[in-house]
């Protein structure tokens, strides 16, 4: 546990792990963070907690209630999909863009984005979404658009939890090299289809994952959807539509 009163480290700590146990599930969707009892696990000052919940309600993971405090943030499956179909546009729009500006020492860096497949646990997976996460960012600053870069980038943030449950480990470098080899053609319609079957891969097993096994405690408005109730059995999800 992190320790340091003062500098950035303790806080820089606090995020990495908050973020860690908001992106594995070991605390769900509309889960309060209380500020004095974390201080106290983590063995350090209110301050750094603060600042830590700070830097992650900037990514979209923690919400922040005023009078109430700050609370794991809650999605809707309409956002859940309005999020996803918003990463198909921004992920072409990068990739069309990207293929015919991308650099050789650009290709080189996505070469070697990834370390390679270890394990399924959930360090592992920690591991790597933050290198899917540098792979399509890096694409999108290949296409001469900074700003597309760094909304891509917040928004893969937010999908972080939800990516995880994909569990593509294994596959994930693979699939990235395809998108390279399409790049490395400078065929636009070649990477436009790489890049298209990679993110629709990934958006069916989230919504999969999500519809059908924690589909039981999904509201619809105020009132809890008959249907789902009659599937029992699973904790409260992420998500509720």
């Amino acid at each position: 546990m992190p320790h340091s009163e003062s500098g950035g480290t303790s806080k820089s700590l606090i995020y990495k792990d908050l973020r860690r146990s908001i992106g594995v599930g070991h605390r769900k969707s509309g889960e309060r963070l209380d500020l004095d009892e974390l201080a106290q696990s983590y063995g350090t000052s209110i301050t750094p907690v603060r600042d830590a919940l700070q830097m992650l309600s900037q990514e979209g993971l923690v919400m922040i209630k005023p009078r109430s405090g700050y609370f794991v943030t809650h999605i809707t499956l309409k956002q859940l999909r309005d999020l996803l179909e918003l990463r198909e546009i921004l992920e072409v729009a990068s990739i069309e863009r990207a293929a015919l500006r991308i650099t050789e020492e650009q290709l080189e860096q996505l070469k070697h984005v990834h370390a390679g497949y270890t394990d399924e646990d959930d360090e592992s997976y920690i591991r790597y979404m933050s290198e899917n996460r540098t792979f399509h960012y890096l694409i999108a600053e290949a296409s001469g658009n900074h700003e597309l870069a760094e909304t891509l980038g917040r928004l893969l943030d937010r999908l972080l939890r939800f990516m995880i449950l994909c569990r593509v480990g294994e596959t994930l470098e693979r699939r990235h090299s395809l998108v390279i080899e399409a790049l490395r053609t400078r065929d636009v319609a070649a990477a436009r289809q790489t890049i298209l079957a990679e993110v629709n891969q990934t958006r069916e097993a989230i919504l999969e994952h999500v519809i059908e096994e924690e589909g039981v405690f999904w509201r619809l408005g105020n009132r809890v959807s008959e249907q789902a109730t009659s599937r029992v059995t699973v904790q409260p999800p992420a998500v509720e539509r």
